[in-house]
């Protein structure tokens, strides 16, 4: 089972990298033909970079559409976000020091996690306009999320494993060098689980993530009498 996570864990990590650096360079080369941001919207480049940075942070058009989606939205995505942070303790030794001071949110924030995935998965099955706009694939990626987050508690709280042999495992990998992980059911299932959402997330809907970036709605400014707004293919036509 240590030799089969390992190449399952080299193989995700080259489609998890290969494939969201293919679709970052697919978005950066499609061509934005029109001035569209969405008003009101800053009038520089400035005031751009901060309503994206607003919208990064604090999801700033959700919170003005809906507030209890943006709720449970946010709530999710700061939770992973410590969730993440705690886990670069099995890629780090030592441990940065401000990886360390995070470690007690981090596990906390699990809970937040789960409790923020229920919520919008909850939202695809009640909201009866939103069930209507579900595809299958919506509901799986919450539900593969929601699993994730509940097998990493469940080996928290509940199945306790040799976390740091499940380091020195991460250590190795990293170095070429495959050392055995602990024989553990919940590890092996929460393990697959992550795999399996870095092999699936260049082809998914959470590419949302790099993809807000490159939304003309967001990352243009409302400029068009100042600066004439004109694609590079259409300026090429223009010149010749």
């Amino acid at each position: 089972m240590t030799m089969f996570l390992a190449i399952l864990f080299y193989l995700a990590f080259v489609i998890f990298v290969a494939g969201v650096a293919y679709k970052i360079y697919d978005f950066a080369r499609t061509p934005a033909p029109l001035s569209i941001p969405t008003t009101p919207a800053p009038t520089t480049k400035g005031g751009v970079a901060l309503r994206m940075a607003r919208e990064v942070v604090f999801f700033e058009s959700l919170f003005k559409a809906n507030l209890w989606i943006w709720l449970f939205g946010w709530l999710f995505h700061m939770a992973l976000l410590l969730v993440l942070i705690r886990h670069l303790r099995y890629f780090t030794e030592p441990v940065w020091n401000w990886v360390a001071i995070l470690q007690p949110f981090g596990l906390y924030a699990g809970f937040a996690m789960a409790a923020g995935l229920a919520g919008l998965w909850a939202r695809r099955i009640l909201v009866e306009r939103i069930r209507y706009i579900s595809t299958p694939s919506d509901h799986l990626m919450l539900v593969l999320l929601l699993l994730i987050a509940l097998s990493g508690l469940g080996i928290k709280f509940f199945m306790h494993t040799d976390i740091t042999a499940v380091k020195v495992f991460f250590l190795g990998l990293m170095m070429f060098d495959i050392q055995p992980l602990p024989s553990h059911i919940g590890l092996y299932v929460h393990l697959l689980l992550v795999a399996l959402l870095m092999i699936i997330f260049p082809f998914s809907k959470l590419l949302h993530a790099p993809g807000v970036f490159f939304s003309p709605t967001r990352n243009q400014a409302d400029n068009p009498r100042e600066v004439r707004h004109l694609a590079p293919w259409a300026a090429q036509i223009e010149k010749n």
